[in-house]
């Protein structure tokens, strides 16, 4: 798959992230994949299937949660188009995500030749705001609209 002009400058560098990125658009290689585990959602008590992939590209890695099917349909080696991901804290530790409004390609041509592994984001330790989940305040809740009041 080529990438169109106007789709490359809104790509954001690996390197570039921090832990307030959202709306994130990359392209990632896949340097290798953990183990899947079982987890029970704490929301509706159902169980999800999760597994970690280091991805990164010549400016760095970061690990991409993945979850359920993509935990089937990711591997080692692939080129990954991901779009409207965002980053968030884990443990201390910085994570890329795709969530429910996120996507991802595999493309068959990679413009990555190097990953450096050598700056890895999620190996650097963040200390989390007590009562802070997705690391920048944001909520999943949409907010209500507010009627007037006499």
């Amino acid at each position: 798959m080529a990438i169109r002009e106007n789709e490359s400058k809104e790509l954001v560098k690996v390197g570039e992230l921090n832990s307030y990125s959202r709306q994130v658009n990359t392209i990632v290689k896949v340097v290798s994949k953990t183990e899947t585990r079982e987890v029970t959602s704490r929301v509706d008590q159902t169980s999800h299937r999760v597994a970690e992939a280091l991805v990164g590209d010549e400016t760095g890695a970061i690990y991409l949660t993945l979850w359920d099917d993509a935990v089937d349909s990711i591997e080692e080696g692939q080129t990954l188009s991901l779009k409207n991901g965002y980053v968030n804290l884990f443990r201390g530790s910085m994570r890329l995500n795709l969530g429910r409004y996120g996507s991802y390609e595999v493309l068959d041509e990679s413009p990555i030749t190097e990953v450096n592994l050598d700056n890895n984001l999620s190996s650097q330790q963040f200390e989390q705001q007590p009562g802070r989940r997705f690391g920048g305040g944001f909520s999943d809740r949409r907010r209500q609209p507010r009627g007037r009041r006499y």
